[in-house]
Parts: C-alpha cells; sequence; structure tokens
C-alpha cells in the first residue's frame, strides 16, 4: 500500500525530530523561580466551590408548631460561597451510629452569605429533620456541602412574570428569592402563592409581611380554615388567572409531591411549554413493600471495604449512611451526580422518574446511590466525601 506525503506533514515530521533539543533549549533557558505556590483562578475556584465547609449553628427560631429557622455561621472562612436564590446545601451529622444528610433549601439570600449568615428552614418530618428540630441546640457543627442546584430564575429561560407556589416548608427558597429580587441580585415580577392548612402552620409571617409593603404579591391560600384575608382550597387554575396571566408566566413550585401533581394537572388545560414550569426536586425515599428482601452489599471506598446489611426498598444511600459510611451526597433526588458511583456486580432498580444518568454512564456501569435500590447482593466503589 502506498501513502501519499503531504507537505505540511513533512515540516511537522522534521520538527518533531528536533524537539528535545529544543526542550533542552528552552530548561537551560528557562527562570530558576519557584513556581507560585497557587493562582488566582485556584483560589476564586475554592471560594466559589470549597466542596464541604464546617458550620457553626448560632440561632433557632420556631415559625410554626412543626417548623423551625436555623441560622448557621461558617468556621474558619468569614463568609458562605455565592449561590443563586433558590439553590440549597447539604447537612450532615452523625446521629448515634449513622452519618446522616439531608438537602435543605437556603432561606437567606446570596447578600447575606456574604456577612457569613445562611439560613434553613426545616419541618420536623424523617429522621434527620426530627432530629434538628428535637436536638439541635445553638453551638452544635455540621459539615455542610456547598450550595448548589438548578432551581432558580434564568434570565435566558424564564418569562419576567414568575409566579412562586410554595406548599409548607416548601416556602423556604421563595423566601430567599424574594431578598434577592429586593437585594437587586435578581430582576423579575414576582407573585408568591403559599398553601397552608391553617394560620398556625403559616411560616414566615412577619417576613411576609414586610414583603407585601415592599412590592412583592403575596396570596396565602388555607386549606382547612376560613378567613378574612386568606384564599381558602387549594391552588387551582381559577385561582391562579386570578393573580396572573397564565400564558404569560413561569411557575416555581416547591413543596410536596402531591402539591405538584395536583398544580400540573390544573395547567394542563394552557398547553404550557415545559420550561413554564420548575419544580424543586424531592428526595428520593423508601419503597412501600411488604416484606422487602435482605442482600448483602460491598462496598469500596478508596483502600476501604465494607460488607453490609441492605433491604430492597431502601437506597443505596441509606444503606451507606446507616453503617456510618461517609457517602458523598447532595441533592438525594438522582440529578447531581454527586454520589456517582460503579456497580462491580449485581442487580439493582432506579426509583422510577430518577434516570438522570447519561448514556454512557448507564453503559460503563456507573451509578446514583441515592435512588438506586438493590434487587441481588451488589458490590460498588464510591468516592470518598471528604
Amino acid at each position: 500500500m502506498k501513502f501519499k506525503k503531504a507537505l505540511f506533514g513533512f515540516i511537522d515530521m522534521i520538527r518533531f525530530s528536533k524537539i528535545v533539543e529544543k526542550r533542552k533549549e528552552h530548561l537551560e533557558n528557562g527562570s530558576d523561580e519557584p513556581l507560585p505556590a497557587t493562582f488566582k483562578v485556584n483560589e476564586l475556584a475554592k471560594e466559589l466551590h470549597p466542596g464541604y465547609m464546617d458550620v457553626e449553628l448560632v440561632e433557632i427560631k420556631t415559625l410554626t408548631p412543626v417548623m423551625k429557622e436555623f441560622t448557621f455561621k461558617r468556621l474558619n472562612h468569614d463568609k458562605f460561597p455565592f449561590f443563586r436564590a433558590g439553590e440549597y446545601v447539604s447537612l450532615q451529622t452523625k446521629i448515634n451510629n449513622s452519618l446522616v444528610s439531608r438537602p435543605y433549601s437556603i432561606a437567606s439570600s446570596p447578600a447575606e452569605a456574604f456577612s457569613n449568615i445562611l439560613k434553613l428552614g426545616i419541618q420536623k418530618e424523617g429522621l434527620f429533620s426530627t432530629y434538628m428540630f428535637e436536638k439541635a441546640k445553638v453551638g452544635d457543627t455540621f459539615k455542610m456541602s456547598e450550595p448548589s442546584g438548578d432551581f432558580h430564575y434564568e434570565t435566558l429561560r424564564d418569562n419576567k412574570n414568575i409566579v412562586c407556589i410554595a406548599g409548607g416548608s416548601g416556602i423556604t427558597p421563595f423566601i430567599s428569592m424574594a431578598k434577592a429580587k429586593l437585594d437587586g441580585d435578581e430582576d423579575y415580577n414576582m407573585t408568591l402563592i403559599y398553601g397552608a392548612r391553617t394560620t398556625q402552620f403559616i411560616a414566615y409571617k412577619e417576613t411576609l409581611k414586610d414583603l407585601e409593603t415592599k412590592g412583592i404579591t403575596v396570596v396565602i391560600v388555607l386549606s382547612d380554615e376560613e378567613k378574612e384575608g386568606y384564599e381558602h382550597g387549594f391552588v387551582t387554575a381559577k385561582l391562579l388567572e386570578k393573580y396572573c396571566d397564565i400564558n404569560n408566566t413561569t411557575f416555581f413550585m416547591c413543596g410536596p409531591t402531591v402539591m405538584y401533581t395536583f398544580v400540573r394537572k390544573e395547567l394542563e388545560p394552557y398547553k404550557l411549554p415545559i420550561k413554564a414550569i420548575h419544580q424543586d426536586a424531592a428526595c428520593c425515599g423508601d419503597l412501600k413493600i411488604a416484606n422487602p428482601r435482605a442482600f448483602k452489599l460491598t462496598v469500596h471506598v478508596e483502600e476501604d471495604t465494607y460488607v453490609i446489611d441492605a433491604k430492597e426498598n431502601e437506597t443505596l444511600l441509606v444503606t451507606m449512611e446507616r453503617a456510618g459510611i461517609n457517602v458523598p451526597n447532595k441533592c438525594r433526588a438522582g440529578g447531581c451526580g454527586w454520589c456517582n458511583s460503579i456497580c462491580l456486580k449485581g442487580e439493582y432498580k432506579v426509583a422510577d422518574g430518577r434516570e438522570k444518568r447519561r448514556a454512557a454512564d448507564i453503559k460503563f456501569n456507573h451509578i446514583h446511590p441515592c435512588v438506586t435500590y438493590p434487587l441481588s447482593d451488589m458490590e460498588i466503589i464510591i468516592p470518598l466525601a471528604y
């Protein structure tokens, strides 16, 4: 077989043959000054993306009989990294022998982060949240992930008129979004519709009153109580039409899954584009299985190997946390990829509607333990969180 030689290719071959000589020349003529220990771009990256932070609980405020606000300061640093209003952090601590974490939407504003203030509204439900509600005290320290998430306003994607629909503790990201608008960090026309059972369960009452005086429309809908000055029932299309032009609005929803289902069904007749409705992701919970099977899960973390018990109704993440293994995780919903791991062997099931892996990840047996349930004995490799 004959190959045709290109002129420029031949010249490149000549240059390559002299590469060793050129390298020697550059090394001999190079400066003997030591390289910088760090570069500005690396310093900036570390400021914006610290990974995990050590934080201290500095204030606890009761909001409702089942919800409290927790204020944190960052240890060994004078500020939190900048975030977009609507994002979340994952809080981690040890409960008995388990190393447990849970993502929470940030209630404070991005501007407050620069004053070393970060606030979370936590409702009493589930293991971690109940622990925080009943046992956490001022002075306790925790691990906290850097702010993350894509539940926030995007100028190029979203309409300037936004309606934020909250249920229960789902009010927290919208408190942050409202503050960001008033601080001038975001530019949108905001209507906040907040669903609660009764007035007793309305969180951030004084804050909501203050927001109304500053140009943000606040509508509170009570499902179990009729009272003057409040809407009654559920967030229906009829109610939404009263406060916005549905076809000229972007909707943000944060609350229970049943609220998402109901509101989406109400909006179906309007045939809105996909980008017009955003909902905050909920954590992946246990499967409802009467008699769940038990399996063995072998976990490799760097040089360490653990063999632990696993149940088919619990995610691999929950199984590992119970065993005290330091598993990286943020969203617990399959979307962020922070817990990305490798399955060496075994059968598993991904939770319905939670498959967010790329085709290449699936092909090479990468899994997200936060949304993966075992169907047999399994062996996996996970990265160390910190």
